[in-house]
């Protein structure tokens, strides 16, 4: 029986998934002397993985979850300094407070990645650059878990990492909503690990335990596809809608012989990354005003982003709100290109 696990979804660039084969390294007939084996000596080099708190294919409630005190906000400091020193490629980390990521996977049928980062740690800075921004591991996290990350010396990342208690860093797990606000911990990793090792976990772990999310996974893969479509539509109305509105403009510019031609050539791409994890490139002239961006993002029709959001860059954070409407795109900075997240009211 073929394993629907061999072909992987991931995100690429625009809101059509792309498919990425990966070879299946873990055989489910490994002796089982061979994995206490393996998994003692693992214990015995901290660098390797960790045996998982929660034994395969058990659902244990494990209470290592707690509701958080309100006073928690969202750590944007995590995601700010990440992205200032390893770059913008990189697992969509979810700015929001854990638990509702944990609502997220439930609604989405997803499992959780969990990443505690300890900048400071000597393993912290290869295991980033060379694991978690790996092209292959951040296609696998975005096409099949809901990832989040925060600081283990602050707010709910220290929560977690109190709840932890990992012996090194890096710190990975791979949990998912149990009962009564308890976690589920599936898989964790301590130390530093290589990007075949995370997805050979990943996959190890999806392939356990994804069936208990996956009994609705054909009805959203059938929705998703239907999506797409209807965005594909929207995108050839708004791109023809665009073209007529520029023919326009080029004509009175002609007519009126001002220079604004030499504007009109210059173009900004812009990427667009929604709260769902989807992400939109799209190209603007840069005379156009950031109302136009606005403007394509309600032709979209997403779910769940309405009419109450705005636009944030990520470093510096910069929010672009209904008082900068009128700025064109070139005197806000956004040629050539730039990546924007949607943030909700």
């Amino acid at each position: 029986m073929s394993n629907p696990l061999d072909t992987l979804e991931a995100t690429c660039t625009g809101l059509v998934r792309r498919m990425v084969r990966l070879p299946r390294t873990i055989s489910r007939a490994v002796d089982q002397g061979l994995n206490i084996m393996k998994a003692e000596e693992r214990r015995t080099n901290s660098h390797h993985f960790q045996p998982p708190n929660v034994p395969f294919q058990q659902n244990h409630h494990q209470p290592l979850y707690q509701p958080f005190p309100q006073h928690f906000q969202p750590d944007l400091g995590f995601l700010a300094g990440f992205e200032q020193q390893y770059g913008l490629v990189h697992p969509f980390f979810y700015s929001c407070r854990f638990i509702e990521v944990l609502k997220m996977s439930q609604n989405e049928h997803k499992l959780v990645f969990l990443y505690l980062h300890s900048p400071d740690h000597p393993f912290t800075p290869p295991f980033c650059k060379n694991t978690l921004c790996s092209e292959v591991v951040v296609e696998f996290l975005d096409a099949n878990f809901v990832s989040w990350g925060g600081l283990a010396d602050r707010s709910e990342g220290l929560h977690l990492a109190t709840t932890f208690r990992p012996a090194s860093f890096p710190f990975c797990a791979i949990v998912a909503p149990s009962l009564d606000d308890n976690l589920d911990v599936l898989q964790q990793m301590e130390g530093p690990v290589t990007s075949e090792e995370i997805v050979e976990a990943l996959q190890t772990t999806l392939e356990e335990h994804g069936l208990a999310f996956g009994n609705t996974r054909a009805k959203e893969e059938e929705k998703r596809r239907a999506d797409i479509r209807l965005r594909q539509e929207q995108d050839a109305a708004y791109s023809a809608s665009l073209q007529a509105d520029q023919e326009k403009e080029k004509k009175l510019e002609k007519k009126q012989k001002k220079p604004q031609h030499i504007a009109n050539a210059k173009n900004a791409k812009i990427l667009l990354r929604f709260p769902n994890g989807d992400r939109k490139e799209q190209i603007f002239s840069c005379i156009e005003k950031i109302e136009a961006i606005y403007k394509f993002i309600d032709s979209l029709g997403i779910p769940g982003v309405g009419r109450n959001y705005k636009l944030v860059s990520s470093f510096p954070r910069k929010v672009y709100g209904v008082d900068h409407m009128g700025i064109t795109l070139n005197d806000a900075g956004f040629y050539p290109e730039i990546t924007l997240y949607i943030e909700l009211d």
